[in-house]
């Protein structure tokens, strides 16, 4: 399948650069037989006793440094993950070779390697610090917002989920912003299942599709956790799957086993795109509006049929819907 076949126009207006407030107050579309157009908090209206509703409660780690080089150039690094002796990090900035060392206020780095043989131009950095950079990143690092968010977040907490409480995300899992804790209760309260899986979301989740033909992709390994109890509350639902999330349907996918949800703790490369066959028992997934040619995009194009999920796009663009991680939400049905 071609990755031009993924592709739509989006005018830059539509791109949502601040979270609205309250978090529930954002449009809906429901994409079923029919498209409706709601408000996230009328999502409660679609549950019923006995659906189990499974959210990702991954946290996001204010990943991203800011610093110079020793010549006073700008530097901005992305830390993605912890390997061997040092950490493997995005890193924006002129001329940057092994051996040199970057300074990120009192933090200092050096670049031990230059992954020139991978395609997401990762850099291998050693941190020169006493403690544990996961603590020093709490207090100096930032929310490692997408790049196409121009205007700065006051409130970094709007980049987190209510929920979220497994620290290892460099994105937030962004469909899940739109719950409050009130709305949450309320579906609760109606006799609804929550049950959380856990997905770290990683540099594979927005980097670009560069092969022309989308089977060829390869996705970068992202860490998901499913604990024994959330499995059998999934697996013993009694009405319908609701999913929140892309993250969330990928670390369903990666764990079913015969139709059952299976407890897990591994890396998974999963890359779902039409024709993909779904093992696991999802009857709808909460999602955002995604780049054109995303990963993201093709998954859910691949629940819901890619004619389906683009004509839904362009009815949200038609009535104004603003898209991407800020932006409205869309529940759409098997």
């Amino acid at each position: 399948m071609k990755l031009t076949g993924f592709d739509y126009h989006l005018p830059a207006e539509l791109i949502a650069q601040n979270p609205i407030e309250p978090r529930d107050s954002s449009r809906l579309m429901v994409v079923g037989d029919e498209l409706h157009h709601r408000h996230f908090f009328d999502i409660i209206d679609y549950f019923e006793k006995g659906d189990t509703l499974v959210l990702n409660d991954s946290k996001v780690v204010p990943a991203k440094l800011k610093g110079k080089k020793i010549t006073g150039g700008r530097v901005e690094a992305l830390v993605v993950s912890k390997n061997g002796a040092g950490y493997e990090c995005l890193v924006q900035g002129k001329n940057i070779k092994e051996g040199a060392k970057l300074y990120f206020g009192e933090l200092e780095a050096e670049v031990l390697e230059v992954r020139k043989n991978t395609n997401t131009g990762k850099y291998l950095l050693d941190f020169n610090c006493s403690g544990n950079l996961e603590d020093i990143l709490e207090k100096i690092g930032e929310a490692p917002l997408p790049p196409y968010i121009k205007e700065k977040l006051e409130d970094k907490n709007r980049y987190q989920t209510v929920y979220s409480k497994e620290k290892g995300s460099i994105a937030a899992p962004t469909a899940g912003l739109h719950f409050t804790a009130g709305l949450l209760g309320r579906i609760k309260d109606k006799g609804v299942n929550i049950a959380y899986v856990t997905l770290h979301v990683g540099i594979g989740t927005f980097m670009p599709v560069k092969t022309e033909h989308v089977e060829k992709h390869v996705m970068e390994p992202e860490f998901y956790s499913i604990t024994e109890d959330n499995a059998g509350i999934i697996n013993e639902t009694e009405g319908k799957t609701i999913v929140c999330g892309t993250t969330t349907v990928k670390a369903l996918e990666s764990s079913c086993m015969g139709g059952k949800i299976s407890p897990k703790h591994e890396f998974s490369t999963l890359f779902i795109h039409p024709p993909y066959r779904f093992k696991s028992n999802i009857d709808g997934i909460i999602t955002n509006f995604h780049l054109p040619k995303s990963t993201l995009l093709m998954l859910v194009s691949a629940f819901a049929g890619k004619e389906r999920v683009l004509s839904a796009y362009n009815a949200a663009i038609s009535n104004s819907y603003r898209f991407y991680s800020f932006g409205d939400a869309m529940f759409i049905f098997r």
